[in-house]
């Protein structure tokens, strides 16, 4: 991001990791992201992490205004807050502007932006290249799993793989497109389902990048067909074509933004759906079926009209 002067990478997991590690280490780790604050004599922090800790430890930095969220109590240190049970009725991005009130900004410019350096571009297509990809095929990259922040109920936001596989058959069936087909190690299995159920072959990508190169991948494609999730967020930051299928999930919270045409989500809005509200999903007790009501017809339709000009 050429608007970041730096970064300042601290996170509680590594400072115990290290901790574990060496006796020394934590400590060192710590003493010198202190002494690096307190060499910047930073102003202002806008605090996002919904803890308390964190304005705790810049307080006692001397950072003298800390701007965040009042989250059952956690923002008792901040200097400025706004009190919050949880994301419901606007999207978490208009949550976050919303911080600037404070400052007397009004915010004059709303989409999401991601920035690839030229050497990530040319990596991606080195590698699409290598997979017998032309610069003039049409790419639809297929994201079957995600939702790694919610653990063992991740489940609840996956669509099922035969539907990914179905309409990714469909696509090269009827218009020719090449299939990317994207995920993690953690979910290796879910994806390679995907493939296993595919009459046709597909780019296998599973595994097998890092976040950046994920991100320049993406750059890529036309079109991406994934759950609710991160994926989403990093096609509609860089202008790329996207369908999103949500499940317990709003997505007036969570979905596109700024909502666009070129941004389907696709529902299946039951009496109980949105479910997930205040950080917190209750038990299913209608089989998935605001996931699982969703045809991959109905998917298919959407991706085909949003192929059909192949131009972003």
């Amino acid at each position: 991001n050429p608007y970041v002067d730096s970064v300042i990478s601290f996170s509680r997991g590594d400072f115990k990791t290290l901790s574990r590690k060496s006796k020394w280490g934590a400590p060192r780790l710590l003493f010198n992201v202190l002494r690096y604050i307190l060499s910047k004599r930073f102003d202002l922090c806008f605090d996002l992490s919904m803890e308390h800790r964190y304005s705790l430890f810049l307080k006692f930095m001397g950072v003298k205004q800390r701007i965040g969220f009042n989250y059952r109590n956690r923002g008792r240190f901040l200097t400025r807050r706004i009190h919050l049970d949880g994301y419901e009725n606007k999207h978490v991005v208009e949550y976050h502007l919303e911080l600037l009130r404070f400052l007397k900004i009004e915010p004059r410019y709303r989409n999401l932006e991601l920035f690839l350096s030229q050497e990530e571009k040319e990596w991606s297509e080195m590698l699409l290249k290598r997979q017998g990809i032309r610069r003039d095929d049409l790419i639809v990259g297929i994201i079957p799993a995600g939702g790694a922040s919610w653990g063992s109920q991740s489940y609840l936001k996956h669509w099922p793989a035969e539907r990914f596989a179905y309409v990714s058959d469909k696509l090269v069936e009827r218009l020719g497109v090449k299939i990317i087909i994207f995920a993690s190690i953690s979910e290796s299995n879910i994806a390679e389902e995907v493939i296993q159920k595919m009459g046709y072959s597909a780019v296998n990508l599973i595994a097998k990048t890092d976040l950046r190169q994920f991100i320049a991948l993406i750059d890529r494609c036309n079109l991406i067909i994934t759950n609710d999730g991160g994926p989403l967020h990093i096609a509609v930051a860089l202008g790329v074509k996207s369908i999103s299928v949500f499940g317990p999930v709003d997505e007036r919270v969570y979905g596109p933004y700024p909502p666009d045409i070129n941004h389907v989500v696709v529902k299946n809005d039951i009496p109980c759906r949105p479910c997930y509200q205040r950080f917190r999903i209750p038990e299913c007790h209608r089989q998935r079926n605001c996931l699982l009501g969703i045809s991959a017809d109905e998917v298919l339709r959407h991706a085909e009209r949003l192929l059909s000009q192949k131009e972003r």
